[in-house]
């Protein structure tokens, strides 16, 4: 599995006095099994990206690959190509079904318990899944698995959602989208709005969820979130993307930092100045204040 952007572009409110171009030419690559961020001031792009990404927006130009769904404008027309199909002058251009796209890549918006609205747990996280044609009792099933996997139990599943603390309706909404079972979890801004604990609670969730051999691409703007857990991160910048790179990378490159405001973690710039006074510790094991006292340990023995 791998996503592929080819000069994507998209306007809002194409040929309107209100057009807005909020991609300008994006090409990009994710590779399988990708834990990656999203970074960027406001308005730079990045939840149109994302959305592009499971078919809820179709570039103005350009196509989208993920993995074997190719999406594209062509004269107007939405065009689904699946690459698995023979393809060729003796075939037809074998389309797709958008929600085989959707199951593929699982998209959850930020505040997704806003989205909630079923009487009881059980029956919103079984909604997607008979949605996409699972029998009840295959929901069923798929929702015993998913509230576990985010940490509740089963007596959850026959409350009601809108008694739940926010935290918990978090959980319930992201479960929703975990029982389509996506090798692909797309998440924007999945820790607004939480507090310390259950942003780290929740960061838990989706690092063993990349754990289990999926791919999770988040929108973030906390960089202790990058610096601890993703592998490579995206900077976008005014619709345009500006490098792909690794976080120790892009936290290392003051010159870069300076002209797009990116502020780095402080446990970094703390590894860092002890480095620049003669410390001879590790910057590419810092994640973390633990990882950091480890490292000044280490040192200290040696």
């Amino acid at each position: 599995m791998s996503i592929k952007l080819k000069n994507v572009s998209y306007t809002y409110s194409q040929k309107t006095p209100f057009a807005f171009e909020a991609l300008k030419n994006v090409s990009l690559n994710i590779n399988d099994h990708s834990f990656l961020a999203l970074i960027g001031e406001t308005g730079s792009g990045k939840s149109t990206l994302v959305q592009h990404l499971n078919g809820l927006l179709l570039p103005t130009s350009g196509e989208v690959q993920v993995n074997n769904f190719l999406l594209s404008i062509e004269n107007g027309k939405r065009k689904y190509v699946d690459l698995n199909k023979p393809q060729g002058k003796k075939y037809h251009k074998k389309q797709f079904n958008i929600k085989d796209l959707r199951k593929y890549a699982g998209l959850v918006f930020q505040f997704p318990e806003y989205q909630l609205f079923e009487e009881t747990v059980l029956k919103d996280i079984c909604f997607g899944p008979k949605n996409f044609g699972a029998s009840e009792e295959e929901a069923e099933t798929m929702a015993r698995q998913a509230i576990e996997l985010v940490g509740l139990d089963e007596s959850y599943l026959s409350r009601s959602p809108f008694e739940l603390s926010g935290g918990e309706k978090r959980r319930v909404a992201i479960a929703g989208i975990i029982a389509l079972n996506p090798s692909v979890l797309i998440l924007d801004e999945p820790t607004a709005g939480l507090d310390p604990q259950g942003e780290r609670e929740m960061m838990e969730l989706f690092k063993r969820i990349y754990d289990s051999g999926k791919s999770v691409i988040l929108v973030t703007h906390n960089m202790d979130i990058v610096l601890k857990y993703v592998d490579e991160v995206i900077v976008m910048k005014d619709g345009h993307l500006l490098t792909q790179t690794t976080p120790l990378k892009l936290f290392q490159d003051e010159k870069f930092l300076a002209n797009t405001a990116i502020e780095p973690p402080f446990v970094f710039k703390v590894a860092k100045e002890l480095i620049d006074n003669g410390l001879n510790i590790d910057l590419g094991k810092i994640k973390d204040i633990s990882s950091l006292v480890g490292e000044i340990g280490r040192v200290k023995h040696e």
